[in-house]
Parts: C-alpha cells; structure tokens; sequence
C-alpha cells in the first residue's frame, strides 16, 4: 500500500498541491502536517511511519518535506528500507524500489556521512587552534583556586555541612562534590 505524507511549513501555505499529487500517485492514505521542516516533534510524519508495514511505500511530494536536513532524510530512509518499506519523492524522481532509486540514494548516504566527517574534523581544528592561542573552552569555573582551596579547608574542618559550604559560594551542593571529586582525582 503507499502511504502518503503532506507538509506546509506554516498555516497560511495550503496542502492542495501536494495532496493532488499523492493521490494520482496512488495513496490510499495520506497524513497532512503543518509544521517547520526543522522541528523535531511532527505527530502526523511519527503516524505516517507507524502505519507503515513490510511491502508499503512512503510517498512525498519532495524530498523537503520530510527530512530537516540530509543526515535526518537519510536515516529515515534508511530505517524505512531496514523495515522492508519502500520510498518514493514524487518531484525529485526517487524511488527505492528501483535500482536507481537505491543508487541515488546510497550516493545521498555517502554526502551525508561525508558531511558529518567534514564537521567533525572542522571542529576538532577550531579546538585545536582556540587550544593553542590558551582558550580551552568549557564554562568558566565557579570558583577561583583560592575559593576551591577554602571550599576544600571547610569541608576537611568537619565544622560545616555540605548545603553550608553551598550556599557560603552561591553554588549547588552537586558542584561542591564536583570539586572534592576532582580533588580525589588530581591525588590518585
């Protein structure tokens, strides 16, 4: 069965192109959304993929409906195919049911991991650089080295409890345990 999914991205656009179009191609259900293309949470595309079964066919409009970015359009293909469902984008031409649907698409997998390397390896220079010029990023710390050294002579007195020691420096008693864990660490 095709299993159609129709989005705008705002309530001003109308579904009616879309709509048409999926049902010449043969949807005998089609779920509508209104929704950004970036957000995360979109009810009716979860229904649409929970109502698919092994031997379906998801069938969009275009391949911007569906996916946020390349990597998101991917995976969803990708778990769409590990489930034995079949993809179609009307505009775009791609089915995976074809041998050339699947090779598009497998050329479309291998941009998006390329693209994930490419930004892994961007971050990682830009921390190595910010490194060498002494910025080590991260939040800045809540306390000086002289406060940790009294945060640290309060707690070895014995004289005072942990949400005393706390509310003296204006922190959580979560971050004076960070700091007599990092102590532990730095003698081990």
């Amino acid at each position: 069965m095709k299993i159609g999914y129709a989005r705008v991205s705002t309530k001003e656009q109308i579904h009616d192109l879309q709509l048409d179009a999926l049902r010449e191609a043969g949807c005998k259900r089609i779920y509508t959304e209104v929704a950004s293309g970036a957000k995360t949470d979109r009810p009716e595309l979860a229904k649409a993929l929970a109502d698919l079964r092994a031997g379906d066919t998801l069938v969009i409009w275009r391949l911007d409906r569906l996916g946020r970015n390349l990597k998101h359009l991917v995976e969803t293909v990708e778990t769409l195919k590990e489930r034995g469902v079949g993809f179609a984008s009307l505009q775009d031409g791609h089915d995976t049911s074809t041998a050339n649907g699947r090779l598009v698409f497998g050329i479309f997998a291998s941009l998006a991991a390329f693209e994930r390397d490419l930004i892994a390896e961007r971050t990682k220079a830009g921390l190595e650089a910010a490194r060498a010029r002494g910025r080590n990023g991260g939040r800045p710390p809540k306390l000086t080295a002289k406060q940790v050294d009294t945060l640290i002579a309060m707690y070895d007195s014995k004289q005072h409890t942990v949400k005393d020691i706390a509310a003296t420096f204006g922190i959580s008693r979560q971050v004076v345990y960070d700091y007599l864990g990092r102590r532990k660490a730095s003698k081990a």
